[in-house]
């Protein structure tokens, strides 16, 4: 295993996600625990030492599983990483009921890297109307939390001023190949590093959709290139080729993928893309743009509407469901991150969208073929 650093600290390349853990009966609440603890310590003696968990995942349940699993020694072997549901917090005073659940829950006595989960723009902004920063001060001062950061999940335009307010040790980004423009992206990842943020990618693989189910015409073009490597291997490899990443959270649900994700971590070295498996990224991502059914750049000149749809966020859900074929998560993902007062039915047809758009694109058609499709 290659480690690289945050502070002064020795963290494994791959990260290990309790976020899609095996289940039992397709329950995501009910983990299937021998196996998930067989999986996660064979990570960890193999080298492995960075374990992020959160709150929701796996229906509140994830937190509970590995602080069993880490015990027999296995806590002394790793940093934990854990958040703050941010959205939950109603008070100030939540903060510290949370944070002291989850010590309870995790079984140990402080938190190795402490993230305020999910954030963006507008959850930010509530957070510092509930005094977080203050919480986070008392928690770093009082030792219940050794390092402190935030995921992000916003505009790319608001990651800078997250960046800038609190002198952060790291922050969590989505980041793969497909992915250099969305949320922080490439500009969030250069500006956190110029800032001595360490920074941690989470979906290197965007969730699966880069290994699973890949559209036959790119997977032909990837096997001509790369017959004897598979999709996830050049996608991980992309991802640590940046020096500035200082370990890839990898949420893994089978046996296989641990022992190829750490297979694959032997070689997580900064700057070894060749150009030739450069070209290659290159061309993948040109064939899987190609698919996207809506040429929306999220210029966000339709909005506000004054209906309040958010019409950016659903053509970005859309073209997800036509760019890599998985029609259960695009719904999931209507359903979980876009508000009913939000979503597309609420579409009154005034046309003021289509009067802004810089593109041209018939959004009211548009959003009638995204709401059927998505529901």
């Amino acid at each position: 295993m290659l480690y690289r650093k945050i502070k002064d600290h020795d963290v494994s390349a791959l990260g290990f996600g309790c976020m899609r853990l095996p289940v039992i009966d397709n329950d995501p609440a009910n983990i299937d625990e021998s196996e998930a603890a067989r999986m996660l310590h064979y990570a960890i003696d193999h080298g492995v030492n960075y374990v992020d968990t959160a709150w929701p995942y796996h229906m509140e349940n994830s937190e509970t599983f590995t602080g069993k699993a880490l015990k027999d020694g296995y806590r002394d072997k790793v940093y934990i990483a854990t958040k703050l549901p941010s959205w939950m917090v109603e008070k100030h005073e939540d903060c510290d009921k949370f944070l002291n659940a989850q010590l309870r829950k995790l079984q140990t006595d402080y938190i190795d890297f402490y993230l305020l989960h999910s954030l963006d723009k507008n959850r930010w902004a509530t957070m510092l109307s509930q005094d977080v920063l203050k919480f986070v001060d008392r928690a770093l001062r009082d030792g219940r939390i050794r390092y402190i950061g935030f995921s992000y999940h916003g505009q790319t335009e608001d990651f800078a001023p997250i960046i800038d307010a609190y002198p952060w040790t790291f922050c969590q980004i989505q980041y793969n190949y497909m992915d250099i423009d969305y949320q922080a992206g490439t500009k969030g990842l250069e500006y956190a590093a110029s800032k001595g943020v360490s920074v941690i990618a989470m979906e290197p693989l965007r969730g699966g959709k880069l290994t699973k189910k890949v559209p036959p015409n790119i997977l032909e073009t990837f096997n001509k290139c790369c017959p004897d490597r598979t999709p996830a291997d050049l996608a991980l490899k992309w991802v640590w080729n940046h020096p500035e990443i200082a370990t890839v959270l990898s949420g893994m649900s089978t046996m296989a993928q641990v022992e190829e994700n750490v297979r694959l971590a032997d070689s997580a070295v900064p700057n070894s893309l060749t150009s030739e498996e450069s070209e290659l990224i290159s061309s993948l991502r040109d064939m899987y743009n190609a698919r996207t059914k809506v040429d929306c750049t999220n210029c966000r000149y339709c909005l506000p509407c004054p209906e309040g749809v958010d019409i950016p966020a659903i053509f970005n859900i859309y073209n997800d469901l036509h760019v890599y074929e998985d029609k259960r998560w695009a719904s999931i993902a209507y359903s979980m991150f876009i508000q009913d007062e939000n979503k597309a039915d609420k579409c009154v047809e005034c046309g003021e969208c289509e009067d802004k758009c810089p593109q041209g694109i018939p959004i009211i058609e548009e959003l009638k073929n995204a709401h059927k499709a998505l529901t």
